[in-house]
């Protein structure tokens, strides 16, 4: 939360004078506001690529990893069996997927991280809102 300058109001100045003032405040605050809030996004949007990214590496190398490991290990299954490849692939299969749930549940954990719902823009309008508020009680 940012400090809010007090502003000191002129008592000889004109209704339009103060209006005017008023309309420059706005329309900063309003651009202010606005490049906050596509600063925030921006951050989102970054966040969200860098999850997604681990995301599909994490996809990708157990995919690799399970087509490798697939042959070798129910291979070795198969002879320990008595030439039962068929139990290999099963229990290869098992393994496999609880490797891709552990790296999916580590990519969902990764995109869940950031928030979407721009805090800093809700925060700062709150704050523009009760600094226009204790103008309005000055001027009054």
């Amino acid at each position: 939360m940012t400090a809010r300058p007090v502003m000191h109001i002129d008592p000889n100045a004109g209704i339009p004078d103060l209006i005017r003032r008023l309309t420059d405040d706005s329309k900063r605050l309003g651009t202010d506001e606005v490049r906050l809030a596509k600063m925030e996004l921006r951050e989102s949007v970054k966040a969200a690529s860098k999850g997604t990214l681990w995301f599909s590496i994490a996809f990708g190398a157990g995919v690799i990893a399970a087509v490798a490991l697939t042959i070798a290990v129910i291979a070795l299954i198969g002879q320990v069996a008595n030439g039962n490849y068929w139990l290999g692939a099963i229990l290869v299969g098992l393994l496999e997927g609880a490797l891709a749930y552990w790296l999916i549940k580590k990519g969902l954990k990764t995109l869940a991280e950031p928030s979407y719902s721009l805090e800093e823009s809700r925060e700062e309008l709150k704050d523009t809102a009760s600094w226009i508020s204790s103008v309005r009680q000055q001027t009054h």
